[in-house]
């Protein structure tokens, strides 16, 4: 009988920060307002339906069932939001977000170990 593989570390981790993230965005939208690109429509929604996504793929990726739809989906979630996270970053750096400049630039690269954790996910 084939045993689903156990939850690694940084799977634990990766649906630790989703169900963070997504919950934050459902309770707390305005956190997430001055990411938004002003190029993107209906900033709440967005943010509350990226929220219900997040949470989605935290829950997908706990049931090996659907680990590798949810992996692959994390992952594509995970690049829809960086253009805010630039946003964030360049705010930062002209001065119009409470975030430091070094903090929001760091965070960038930040987000391709989370990319390629979501995408390993979903290859599994």
């Amino acid at each position: 009988m084939n045993r689903p593989a156990p939850l690694t570390r940084t799977l634990k981790g990766l649906v630790g920060a989703f169900l963070v993230s997504g919950t934050v965005h459902l309770v707390r939208p305005q956190v997430f307002r001055p990411l938004m690109p002003s190029w993107v429509p209906a900033h709440d929604e967005v943010i509350k339906a990226s929220g219900v996504a997040e949470l989605a793929c935290a829950a997908g990726l706990l049931v090996p069932a659907t680990r590798r739809p949810a992996g692959l989906a994390s992952a594509a979630l995970l690049l829809g939001v960086f253009p805010g996270n630039v946003k964030m970053a360049l705010d930062a750096q002209a001065g119009r977000s409470p975030v430091p400049a070094p903090a929001a630039w760091a965070r960038l690269p930040l987000q391709a170990p989370l990319v390629r954790a979501a995408w390993r996910a979903g290859r599994a």
